[in-house]
């Protein structure tokens, strides 16, 4: 089967390699579709640790082609999406329940081979199901949603309240609508790009704001600005060192902070701990997706979250590697890499 390896930190390539095989507690799946993240860049780039030589690729879901002896409750034929965080369930924080903090964590697409392939082998536990009708390329959403569901949950945030996401990707996206879903009154999306404001507006922004044409913190939380005082929350989902700076100005006295964006190993940011002493301020760091696929597989299965909006294209697996190599074109907020396409 054909399959992108990152072969080494800067070397990235489509390579002919042997189709994989279920083991017995095992789905062999069929690839329909598997979301580009800025993680890939991290890896391909050295700013994430992984394992290469590895097919990279997490965001995934598709068709199971085979099932291993020991299964159930799966069939040939179903479609599914996986959670790639396998974690070992012997360690004191898979015994605390934080599963995402796990010492021996084995992700698909990082630790082993990933979706980024005509076909990926993944644990029947990772899976979930979708429905026959969805669409194939709306499967690879889950594990991004997951992930924007987890740091919603660490929010708390409360009917009424008002938040703020720092960047207009797919995580800021997908987090302005959870934060709709979750009861926010005023929801601003700050990002430089005019496409992606006006396409946070259209799905539940109540505001946003040119992050490069001025003072983000006087335009949102300035005394005249569309939060007077600060937010209740801030989701930073750049990751970016502006941005996880400006959130904590962001926030009002007593308010909470979510770092949802994943920053590049080594970055250090500039902050006041008096600032976040006399404030009072919570800031969270927002880690993978504990128990949420299952639901964010609900909310894509369901239509409660818009998706289809949030592809900008699609490539084959001869265009992915040249995808994960550069940086995301201007506006652009979801490639999702489909084998077989064209």
């Amino acid at each position: 089967m054909k399959a992108v390896r990152l072969e080494a930190v800067g070397s990235i390539a489509l390579r002919e390699v042997d189709k994989p095989s279920a083991g017995p507690d095992d789905l062999l799946v069929r690839i329909e579709a598997c979301g580009v993240c800025g993680t890939d860049r991290h890896l391909f780039h050295g700013e994430f640790p992984c394992k290469p030589p590895v097919t990279p690729g997490h965001e995934f879901s598709g068709i199971i082609e085979a099932i291993g002896s020991s299964v159930t409750g799966f069939s040939v034929g179903d479609r599914v999406t996986g959670d790639p965080n396998i974690a070992c369930g012997r360690c004191p924080y898979c015994h605390a329940g934080r599963v995402n903090l796990c010492r021996n964590l084995n992700a698909i697409g990082i630790h082993r081979d990933g979706g980024f392939a005509d076909y990926v082998v993944m644990p029947q536990k990772q899976a979930f199901r979708l429905p026959a009708s969805l669409k194939p390329t709306h499967g690879a959403f889950c594990e991004p949603l997951a992930c924007c569901l987890h740091g919603v949950d660490l929010a708390a945030i409360k009917p009424g309240g008002s938040v703020v996401v720092l960047g207009g990707g797919v995580i800021g996206l997908l987090t302005v609508q959870l934060a709709r879903l979750a009861g926010a009154k005023t929801v601003v999306l700050s990002t430089r790009q005019a496409s992606r404001r006006a396409l946070a507006e259209e799905l539940g922004a109540t505001a946003s704001v040119d992050s490069g044409a001025g003072d983000v913190i006087d335009a949102i939380a300035g005394p005249d600005g569309l939060v007077p005082g600060g937010v209740d929350v801030v989701f930073e989902c750049a990751g970016v060192r502006d941005t996880v700076e400006q959130s904590m100005r962001l926030a009002k006295a007593g308010g909470t902070v979510v770092i949802v964006g994943v920053v590049p190993q080594g970055m250090q940011v500039a902050f006041e701990p008096f600032d976040l002493l006399f404030r009072e301020l919570k800031v969270l760091g927002s880690f993978l997706n504990p128990y949420t696929h299952g639901r964010a597989a609900e909310l894509i299965a369901t239509g409660a979250i818009e998706v289809d909006r949030l592809i900008s294209r699609q490539v084959t697996l001869e265009e992915a590697p040249a995808v994960i190599a550069n940086p995301p074109a201007p506006g652009e907020v979801k490639v999702l890499v489909v084998p077989g396409r064209g």
